[in-house]
């Protein structure tokens, strides 16, 4: 029996695309959405731990994560979700991080080590003040798949016809 696999309405589908996901079919997008917002939970749990505790160690951890995401062809945990969770789901692999999603790890990493440094030197309103405003933009991506800093990069570094 042949199933049909409902596809990913346009507007979300348009979303991955300005997260760089360029060159896929509606269909591929769709098999890709889940594990493609993997890594932004799993960043967004750990960063809120960090940010609720004003724990600076745990904010360093995940803004090394985040790093990693910039150095590395693919997030630290699309390495988790490639090699563990899809086979679970019966998903693809993740493909390489794109521009888009390389530039959100390095405004990422950047904005955790600040807030990691405002709870260090005991500005807590501070810390807790940047420390939610990133987890509202993970949050954001997590669920709706906007990307705030994918559509920058796109103002600042595509090309208009």
């Amino acid at each position: 029996m042949n199933k049909r696999v409902k596809t990913l309405s346009v507007s979300r589908i348009h979303r991955l695309k300005v997260q760089g996901y360029s060159g896929y079919s509606d269909t591929e997008l769709t098999s890709l959405a889940f594990g493609n917002r993997f890594a932004y939970v799993v960043c967004l749990t750990i960063l809120l731990l960090g940010v609720i505790t004003a724990n600076v160690p745990i904010l360093l951890v995940i803004s090394l994560v985040a790093f990693g995401g910039i150095i590395l062809p693919h997030h630290p945990f699309d390495y988790i979700y490639n090699h563990l969770v899809r086979h679970k789901l019966n998903k693809p692999a993740l493909p390489p991080r794109s521009k888009q999603l390389k530039f959100t790890c390095t405004i990422a990493t950047f904005w955790m080590i600040a807030t990691a440094l405002f709870f260090h030197f005991e500005m807590n309103l501070a810390g807790y003040l940047m420390g939610s405003l990133l987890a509202m933009v993970a949050f954001i991506v997590s669920t709706t798949d906007i990307c705030i800093p994918s559509i920058i990069y796109n103002f600042l570094f595509t090309v208009k016809p």
